[in-house]
């Protein structure tokens, strides 16, 4: 691992994540660029003090050395934005997969850097967009692949959350404090943040691709860095319409993303709030409801669910459900063999590119006073 010390949040999530399945087990990390901090949290962890070092770089550089067998198989990233890119650069050039938290890179070109590299290497890379990980999220991706709403038509998605509504960077919160300030998360804010997983939802979903896009975007409390609040008219790939909304200054709001897709034939509807449940319409029959666990469903859903009818399924088990299928993609590659469907459906590297490009495409439509923005990766 690196980062993910003393004081880190998401760190935290992906040991838990990766942890839950049996099928990973941390063996080293890089947890701060503090040295002492560094040694510290992996103190913590119950690590040999020889598997806990003081920067990414002599990590992947030692575990190189080592047998394989005993060197670390991957890695994984949970740093602030500016600290994605160098570590996955050095892993993939050693020849360790990679699992990286979202954003991609700090930049656009950073992001196409690393993809040029996981295809000239063939190494796995993962990205946790962990929303994609839901039993019901699958179920409606699979609805909308089986033609089930007919031609998609409208996609309405939308991320609020409320804990920036005050200047809260200017306290001790650390998250609020790098997530506010351009040289550590990069040219935007909310839409950075918590925008690119709304945008990449949608995509995952409906299987379309935006295309061109109209921003309005805004720093709403006075003194802020980046944005804090966005809205964004879309245009997908098969001419369907789209609003993709993200803000975190409405106020009361915790992490309310939510999607709805309306096709010919009908729609649905998923909150992540509430995610054992997906909601079905139809154009000429009473609107269904379909829950985690119940009944058939898709094999992609099945194969995502973890727990009985009635057992909430949640954030932990949707991030849990990435790394799970990275692990089975990494023990086939490693063992000679072919990962399947189901083993490689994880956010990849193309989609980081895709979040990246859509971080600095939303942000220059919103400077410009032109209408509409191509979207370009």
């Amino acid at each position: 691992m690196v980062g993910g010390g003393e004081g880190a949040f998401i760190g935290v999530v992906h040991r838990m994540a990766a942890a839950l399945d049996g099928q990973i087990e941390l063996v080293c990390g890089a947890f701060s660029s503090q040295p002492e901090k560094s040694k510290r949290s992996g103190a913590a962890l119950y690590l040999p003090a020889e598997r806990v070092y003081g920067s990414f770089e002599e990590m992947i550089l030692k575990e190189k050395e080592l047998p394989e067998g005993e060197r670390m198989d991957f890695i994984s990233i949970v740093t602030p934005n500016h600290v994605h890119f160098p570590p996955a650069k050095l892993a993939l050039e050693h020849g360790f997969h990679v699992v990286c938290d979202k954003p991609l890179a700090f930049s656009l070109a950073e992001a196409k850097e690393l993809r040029d590299l996981v295809n000239q290497t063939g190494l796995l890379f993962a990205l946790t967009h962990n929303y994609t990980g839901y039993p019901m999220v699958k179920q409606a991706r699979q609805m909308i692949r089986n033609g089930e709403l007919g031609k998609i038509r409208k996609v309405v998605v939308e991320y609020p959350q409320g804990w920036l509504s005050t200047k809260l960077e200017d306290s001790d919160q650390k998250q609020a404090a790098w997530r506010t300030d351009p040289k550590r998360s990069g040219i935007a804010g909310s839409m950075g943040d918590i925008g690119t997983h709304a945008e990449n939802l949608a995509e995952y979903i409906t299987g379309l691709q935006i295309a061109e896009m109209c921003a309005d975007i805004s720093t709403i409390v006075e003194g802020r860095l980046l944005d804090d609040d966005g809205n964004v008219l879309l245009r997908f790939d098969n001419g369907a319409r789209g609003i993709l909304h993200a803000s975190q200054i409405a106020a009361g709001e915790e992490n309310n993303l939510s999607i709805r897709v309306y096709g010919e034939k009908g729609g649905l509807e998923w909150h992540q709030q509430a995610p054992n449940t997906l909601i079905v319409k139809s154009l000429d029959r009473s609107m269904q409801v379909i829950r985690t666990g119940v009944g058939v469903l898709s094999d992609s859903a099945q194969a995502h669910t973890r727990l009985p009818a009635g057992h909430p399924e949640g954030y932990l088990e949707a991030f849990a459900n990435i790394y799970r299928n990275f692990a089975h993609a990494l023990r086939k590659r490693l063992n000679g063999e072919e990962p399947n469907e189901t083993d490689m459906d994880f956010p990849s590297v193309e989609d980081g590119v895709r979040g990246m490009a859509f971080i600095e495409h939303v942000i220059a439509s919103g400077k410009s006073e032109k209408k509409w923005t191509k979207f370009s990766v």
